[in-house]
């Protein structure tokens, strides 16, 4: 896959199918469209493309509401190749792409990527003030030689999946139903760091993440979770929040205790994902009490985990 961050370096010798959109998360409704898309460029032996945007437009055009990524932009960009797309465009997105004329940029795209078709939600618009709606597309399309296609959202539970209804679970800690949205568990991924060694002296050491603070996180709690060293996969059990237990107005923390793990992991990258939440994150007044929670919180993730490894070995033979 090719990946550029400007049109202008495309070298492409043949026409393409394109989208266009954020794309955050890549969740199951962008798969839907994708996977449509590249079989058709496959059959019509074009090139399968797709542009989206570095920061997402709602950071530039509303500063003032916080934008929360469900994925970093190398992030996409693996979940995206794997789904056999040829040119990956990442543009950056500032005011000055904001008041870009929806005719220009639409010219653009068809000057530096040949496109041949544009593959669009219903409600799908581009440029300053979302002039190129669907109607005005088509007829650019018709002047400019190529065609629009409106394809439906996939939806679930009777309504369209999207990465704003991802992002409204997560806040409310429904990583489950995140993760049937998603078509994968939630996650989030950070180099890590050193803490306050608290769990440790307990007798559960943690891993503590840094994470990115436009990232989107689940609400604070505890969770059973998979952890990811490298290509290794480990079960493990996830808090997310303040630790009350311990501090007033603590910092909000990711942190994870890995199941059966030793080792000095500091500085390395880790990814957690969520696969169910335990319960919401308390305070306890002695020590005791915390250590026996714990105990049971890992008892009940590893019950969860290992249904959820039984299910996926049953579905893969």
């Amino acid at each position: 896959m090719e990946v550029i961050d400007d049109l202008s370096q495309a070298n492409l010798n043949c026409d393409t199918v394109l989208t266009i959109g954020a794309f955050d998360g890549v969740h199951r409704g962008h798969q839907h469209l994708i996977r449509q898309l590249v079989r058709e460029a496959r059959k019509t032996q074009r090139l399968a493309g797709l542009i989206t945007f570095y920061p997402h437009p709602n950071a530039v055009l509303f500063p003032y509401n916080p934008t929360y990524y469900l994925t970093t932009p190398g992030e996409k960009a693996a979940l995206l190749e794997r789904m056999g797309l040829d040119v990956l465009a990442i543009l950056p997105f500032d005011r000055k792409m904001a008041q870009t004329p929806a005719r220009d940029f639409v010219e653009m795209i068809c000057r530096h990527l040949h496109m041949a078709e544009l593959w669009v939600g219903a409600d799908f618009a581009l440029g300053r003030n979302r002039e190129g709606d669907v109607a005005t597309l088509e007829a650019m399309g018709r002047e400019l030689g190529f065609t629009v296609r409106v394809i439906e959202p996939l939806t679930w539970r009777g309504e369209p999946i999207s990465s704003t209804r991802i992002r409204s679970l997560l806040l409310k800690g429904r990583v489950c139903e995140a993760a049937e949205l998603l078509g994968r568990y939630p996650s989030v991924s950070g180099e890590v760091v050193r803490g306050s060694l608290r769990g440790r002296c307990l007798g559960f050491p943690t891993a503590n993440l840094k994470v990115r603070p436009e990232r989107a996180i689940p609400a604070d709690g505890v969770y059973a979770a998979y952890v990811r060293l490298g290509d290794e996969c480990y079960q493990g059990v996830a808090n997310i929040g303040v630790r009350p237990s311990f501090e007033i107005a603590g910092e909000r923390l990711v942190e994870v205790h890995i199941l059966d793990f030793e080792g000095d992991i500091y500085g390395c990258d880790l990814v957690v994902e969520f696969v169910e939440r335990l319960r919401s994150e308390r305070r306890f007044e002695r020590v005791d009490e915390l250590v026996a929670q714990i105990k049971r919180d890992i008892a009940q993730a590893r019950r969860i985990l290992a249904e959820e490894e039984q299910v996926s070995r049953s579905n893969r033979s």
